[in-house]
């Protein structure tokens, strides 16, 4: 017997993933432009650099993969207009963070960080954004989490040549 709070849910249903003509000869229209809309935003976000090194590492194995994230997650997630870019990239630092997918946590660190601040689109980070996003992902996601997340932005920091200025950890003492 069900009780009143263990109401019987629906399984959620998975997201569909909409079938992506992405053989080259016979490329769709609308897949082609799906997947040139979704390059565009790519390289706005990740940047030329990155982008073009992804491009240049397809092969057969990989190709119809890079396609399909492309059109699927850049043009039919990173398009779509209930979020502006810069809440999606701070999603995607919250769930990359939380999941341990330090590989893609990083590169957005350092693609939000080299983007220019006066881009909207790029989805630019500033320090404070990254401290809050990191101690609201160590309350829920676990300290561990939070702490390679800072690690790794100090990493990057270092390598930008952006090293935050020293702190003091003890608080300024009351004078009163």
């Amino acid at each position: 017997a069900w009780r009143c709070w263990q109401r019987r849910r629906p399984t959620p249903m998975p997201m569909p993933i909409p079938m992506l003509d992405t053989g080259t000869p016979a490329m769709t229209e609308s897949s082609a432009n799906a997947l040139q809309r979704g390059l565009a935003n790519r390289r706005r976000v990740l940047g030329d650099e990155w982008v073009d090194q992804s491009v240049a590492r397809a092969n057969e194995l990989n190709v119809e993969f890079q396609r399909m994230i492309t059109a699927y997650a850049w043009d039919g997630i990173w398009s779509r207009p209930g979020l502006e870019r810069r809440t999606r990239r701070i999603m995607v630092l919250a769930i990359t963070a939380s999941m341990g997918r330090w590989e893609e946590f990083e590169l957005h660190i350092r693609t939000g960080l080299l983007a220019d601040p006066a881009d909207a689109e790029a989805a630019p980070l500033d320090l404070d954004t990254i401290r809050e996003v990191l101690l609201q992902t160590a309350v829920y996601a676990g300290v561990p989490a939070g702490n390679t997340g800072m690690a790794i932005t100090l990493k990057i920091l270092k390598e930008l040549g952006r090293t935050p200025a020293p702190a003091s950890f003890h608080p300024p003492a009351d004078t009163a």
